[in-house]
């Protein structure tokens, strides 16, 4: 693979809550990964391809923590295809699920669920549209699975557990037994927080949310349906881990959460999803659009909000993405301002409500789309050069 020196840049969001913008210019890839990040003039990048960034910002690939995938580039919750294609196009490379329940015919017995398990991750691994990172196979709690059956997924690859009480395991004892069998077996799992969602899906309240402990409370509002928000407080004080926000949630309840992690000091909680498919539909700018109200509404730095997407995600979640660091993947998108808005850059774009545009997104150290087709103009373009 050839080296790319990515320069002229403006803003450099991390992705780490730590340190979320970098003082540099530049970054250096070299076989899909960031060798170096600084100074153009200070880096050797003889024999390089460039990219002139042309005083965009960038940030990294963005994480979905919560989609509901089938088999392909396809949904039959909506019917649709190319939706994980028009994710990237969103500036989003790497998509979790959060269980494939919308799979027709989806088989809740043990040796149906762990086969459908198996299968989606083994499909996803070698199926990347537009170079997106699926991490699928993410079997959904039934009942007479057993904690052997747990640590046989994991011995075959299977990395996540989709949502708590989207199957028969609901009541607070039972979660709570199971959750012990996930955690045993390695593997990291999310509980429904709120009303039903689907046909056969529960009311998790937060007693059970609180029993749970999973790693990440999901759409803490609403997947459509929240929670009140007293409740919302009682599941965020009571729990120690992950709290998502989705954009096909409550919005306001997406804001009454934040503002209880920041009061805590716990914004390395905050973690960002979809929840799509979904009733609502498709949102390939989900993403996008949920760091935007919590910059512009909530008033949460873009840079910290763009980690909530980010290294937040990836820490919670035990995977490499959603940073911007020396030895790291070079999951790369680039944005600045849309044509007509009110911000002169991404960041005063995000705090102004607005959808910055995405000029280029690079998965792996490769160009896999320029400008979005899903996003408004940006007022800047990158370049490649020869």
């Amino acid at each position: 693979m050839t080296r790319t020196l990515l320069r002229g840049l403006g803003l450099v969001f991390s992705g780490d809550i730590a340190a979320p913008r970098l003082e540099a210019d530049a970054i250096l890839i070299e076989q899909g990964r960031i060798a170096a990040i600084g100074r153009a003039a200070e880096m050797d990048a003889e024999g390089a391809e460039v990219i002139e960034a042309q005083g965009c910002a960038v940030m990294p690939g963005l994480i979905d923590n919560h989609v509901h995938p089938a088999f392909g580039d396809w949904t039959p919750r909506q019917n649709q295809l190319g939706w994980i294609e028009g994710m990237v196009h969103g500036g989003t490379t790497t998509l979790i699920s959060a269980g494939e329940v919308h799979l027709p015919g989806r088989p809740k017995d043990p040796v149906g669920v762990k086969a459908l398990a198996i299968a989606a991750q083994r499909a996803f691994s070698a199926f990347r549209p537009m170079g997106a990172r699926v991490l699928a196979g993410a079997p959904v709690p039934e009942r007479g699975l057993t904690e052997a059956d747990y640590a046989e997924m994991a011995a075959a690859g299977v990395r996540f557990v989709g949502e708590f009480g989207l199957g028969t395991v609901k009541d607070e004892a039972e979660v709570a037994q199971v959750m012990g069998w996930v955690r045993a077996a390695g593997l990291n799992a999310m509980i429904h927080c709120g009303g039903p969602s689907i046909a056969g899906s529960n009311l998790m309240a937060a007693p059970v949310v609180i029993a749970a402990d999973a790693d990440i409370v999901a759409h803490i509002n609403g997947g459509p349906t929240s929670l009140p928000r007293a409740e919302l407080t009682k599941v965020i004080e009571g729990t120690s881990r992950a709290i998502e926000v989705v954009h096909n949630g409550n919005p306001r309840n997406a804001l009454h959460a934040l503002g209880v992690l920041r009061e805590m000091g716990r914004l390395d909680r905050l973690v960002i999803g979809t929840d799509s498919p979904a009733g609502s539909g498709v949102q390939p700018l989900g993403v996008l659009r949920t760091i935007s109200l919590l910059c512009s509404v909530g008033g949460l730095d873009p840079g910290l909000a763009i980690a909530a997407a980010g290294g937040n995600t990836a820490r919670w979640r035990g995977i490499e993405a959603g940073v911007i660091a020396p030895g790291r993947a070079a999951d790369l998108v680039l944005l600045d301002a849309p044509i007509g808005g009110a911000g002169r850059d991404a960041a005063e774009a995000f705090m102004e409500g607005e959808l910055p545009g995405i000029g280029m997104v690079i998965v792996d150290g490769k160009i896999v789309c320029g400008r979005s087709r899903n996003t408004p103009p940006a007022a800047r373009i990158p370049e490649l050069r020869a």
